[in-house]
């Protein structure tokens, strides 16, 4: 008898077609809404496997209802959406996705810091309005990129791309992470800087940390009152990690320039969200690694660690 894997989220049948001699699989149909939770906890009481996203949470309660699981996949390289010991101590293996979505997601964070810098989303909005009357010298004026200071908070692999990119442009590379990072530092000369001597010196500052105990609301009232006024601060690592009132605030009353977000604490958000309607802020609906060819690479890495943990190998990419 095949392992049953449920999936939470409605796949192509085309990547689905390479596993099916190896699984039965159960999944929600739709594509774009989330599977309700009571459905979710009914469909998983007899299964071997989870394939889930983000808006999943894998608690005590998903567990107890999961009594036969063996293998959490989330398509994510984060996974503050799983308690990790818990799953653990029922000997219920956690998988994610890294490095298959990391320089998709370099590309979109510093895109999200040159559109927010350029003001580009607000120039297009101008021309759709039908306000685009004559030219002047500075209309729409951004700010530059090129040669400034880039403070990246959260030097993991991401981290690391984001700073080739920076690298590229002319940029001071300056980075805040627990661990120093010598070969970064080697070759695109990043500087450890610790976290508030960072946000003084950065022109942009770029958040890319896990979402944590230590990292929840790390950039808070205070933290945006070290900034720059001229700052820009760009999320693309997790809404929690930012206290989202005093950003509105930060942004209200030009404490800080700008904000490039791709996270929210709470998503999806609503158009009426603050944040939403200050013209110094572009909000993306969580799409760091959404290009196709990633986002198949991320399903077929869930799909290859369900079969290699079903088949009683060791996981690909298990999370410790």
């Amino acid at each position: 008898m095949k392992p049953v894997i449920y999936i939470t989220r409605k796949i192509p049948e085309t990547i689905l077609q390479p596993y099916q001699d190896a699984f039965e699989f159960r999944m929600w149909e739709k594509e774009n809404e989330p599977v309700p939770r009571d459905v979710l906890l009914r469909e998983i009481t007899s299964v071997d496997g989870v394939f889930c996203l983000l808006s999943e949470k894998v608690d005590r309660e998903f567990l107890d209802a999961a009594s036969n699981l063996k293998i959490v996949a989330n398509m994510a390289v984060g996974y503050d959406n799983i308690d990790v010991e818990e799953a653990h101590n029922r000997g219920v293996t956690v998988t994610n996705t890294p490095d298959v979505l990391t320089e998709t997601t370099a590309d979109l964070t510093f895109g999200l810091m040159m559109a927010t810098a350029r003001r580009m989303v607000e120039a297009s909005d101008y021309i759709r309005d039908g306000n685009w009357k004559y030219w002047s010298p500075y209309l729409l004026a951004g700010s530059d990129i090129h040669h400034k200071t880039i403070g990246i908070v959260g030097m993991g692999r991401i981290g690391e791309a984001v700073a080739r990119r920076a690298k590229g442009f002319g940029m001071s590379i300056l980075y805040h992470t627990r661990t120093r990072k010598e070969e970064a530092e080697q070759e695109l000369g990043a500087v450890h800087r610790g976290f508030t001597e960072l946000l003084h010196e950065a022109d942009f500052v770029v958040s890319l940390v896990p979402l944590n105990n230590e990292t929840a609301k790390m950039f808070n009232e205070e933290a945006f009152k070290h900034m720059k006024s001229s700052a820009i601060f760009v999320n693309a690592s997790r809404g929690g990690v930012v206290d989202e009132d005093a950003l509105v605030e930060a942004l209200t009353v030009n404490e800080i320039q700008g904000a490039g977000l791709d996270v929210f604490a709470n998503e999806p958000i609503s158009p009426e969200h603050p944040l939403v309607g200050l013209d110094n802020v572009v909000c993306l609906p969580h799409i760091g690694s959404a290009s196709a060819d990633t986002r198949t690479k991320m399903i077929e890495l869930c799909l290859d660690n369900l079969r290699a943990v079903l088949s009683g190998k060791d996981a690909i990419t298990p999370v410790r």
